[in-house]
């Protein structure tokens, strides 16, 4: 069973259609779109995520099921500092 812990980094596995954060717009998140996991809920069953553009403001803010969620790794095993 897949961990995820908090501030994770996770991608979308189906398209979301949710409303902004902020302006109550409806908009659709693609699968594939990247955010990170502010909260856990039911022992990890359940997760708030949160998506931000690359200024780091929030966009989006919403509760997922894990089997909406894929974990995203970095292999830094080969970066040199």
């Amino acid at each position: 069973m897949i961990e995820i812990k908090l501030h994770d980094t996770v991608a979308l596995t189906e398209n979301m259609k949710i409303k902004q954060f902020m302006t109550d717009r409806e908009v659709i998140l693609p699968r594939g779109q990247v955010g990170t996991v502010v909260e856990i809920y039911d022992e990890g069953k359940a997760f708030e995520v949160e998506f931000a553009n690359k200024n780091g403001q929030t966009y989006a803010l919403i509760s997922l099921e894990l089997e909406k969620l894929m974990l995203l790794h970095i292999d830094c095993s080969n970066l040199t500092f």
